[in-house]
């Protein structure tokens, strides 16, 4: 019989990671650089947080917090979650996630009809022991076999990207990437990737793309939290606290990008790249942009396509839902680049 096994994925968790580069022509072409997306929309599971996932399950397996028919529990407003329930169920764990209940209902059904228990709950912010990490928390707490993931605080998060996204990003541009270009959810993919090309060539540049109302800009700009600019539609994405992934982060350069400008951008990836995906990827291609326009030609830039759009379908790709915010595409070809 002939060899194949080198060749198939060892279960659902074998088949996370190894994700294409996605060359974006038009704007490449039209910037003088190489913007390049990591396409992490094809994960397993569907997006880059697939490998946040696999990374803290394993963790704690290795440490003995989460143990045979354990339950997984984490506050999530989906990606994570999802991630965290395929993986959890590749391996025998149960699952419980608490989301803020102004997240899209796409994101949480999913997770039921993966098998998770789905508690929505009131958004409130972090300083509130109401706010559902804290919540999160105290439910692992009360379950005999309880593991509270903690994806914003646990740096295994970060530990795995710097195992795998960042030496895969290495390899696929054959060491010319000169910058990595990244939003911040819990921090843990722009600390782990940026690390990881540093120590290839510490010239590379790490990038943060924060939405407005978020305070990562802030805090790499000006060593603070404090800026209050705004808010935006933007989900998963827009971290308003330094994380222990985010004190990981090294940035050199903090962008602030606005809905509209994403909001374009994803209407041109899916009208001239065939690219169907949510608003933090439109966020981060924004911020590639920025710095292709700002430092000039010849940069082979990279970025992350975070997840498919059709988590987003009942808002970003609602038409009513855009005119209500005021967010309705107008470019018909590259025209919005006057606005990064």
């Amino acid at each position: 019989m002939p060899d194949f096994h080198a060749h198939v994925a060892d279960g659902f968790t074998g088949a996370i990671g190894r994700t294409p580069l996605i060359r974006l022509k038009h704007l490449s072409d039209a910037t003088g650089c190489e913007i390049l997306g990591k396409a992490e929309f094809m994960n397993p599971g569907g997006s880059v947080k697939d490998r946040a996932a696999l990374a803290l399950i394993e963790d704690a397996e290795r440490s003995g917090a989460l143990r045979p028919g354990g339950t997984i529990v984490e506050g999530t407003a989906g990606n994570t979650g999802i991630g965290l329930v395929l993986v959890g169920a590749s391996r025998g764990y149960k699952s419980i996630f608490i989301v803020p209940d102004n997240f899209s209902h796409e994101k949480t059904d999913l997770l039921k009809t993966l098998g998770a228990e789905v508690r929505r709950v009131p958004p409130k912010p972090y300083k509130d022991p109401e706010n559902f990490q804290h919540i999160a928390r105290r439910t692992a707490e009360g379950i005999p076999g309880g593991w509270w993931a903690n994806q914003f605080d646990n740096t295994a998060n970060l530990d795995g990207h710097y195992r795998t996204t960042g030496p895969e990003i290495w390899e696929q541009t054959s060491g010319r990437v000169t910058a990595f270009v990244a939003s911040i959810g819990s921090g843990g993919t722009l600390a782990g990737v940026s690390r990881a090309l540093k120590e290839g060539n510490p010239k590379v540049l790490a990038v943060c793309a924060d939405p407005y109302g978020a305070a990562m800009w802030s805090w790499f700009k000006h060593g603070n939290t404090d800026t209050d600019d705004g808010d935006s539609v933007a989900e998963g994405i827009g971290q308003g606290r330094v994380t222990k992934n985010v004190a990981a982060t090294v940035a050199d350069e903090a962008y602030r990008i606005a809905d509209p400008l994403a909001v374009e951008v994803v209407y041109h990836l899916l009208r001239d790249e065939g690219l169907y995906l949510g608003l933090s990827s439109g966020i981060n291609v924004a911020g590639a942009l920025r710095l292709a326009r700002e430092r000039g030609p010849g940069q082979t830039i990279v970025t992350i396509l975070c997840d498919g759009g059709a988590r987003y379908a009942s808002k970003l790709f609602n038409p009513a839902w855009l005119a209500e915010k005021g967010l309705t595409p107008r470019a018909t070809k590259l025209e919005f680049l006057d606005q990064v």
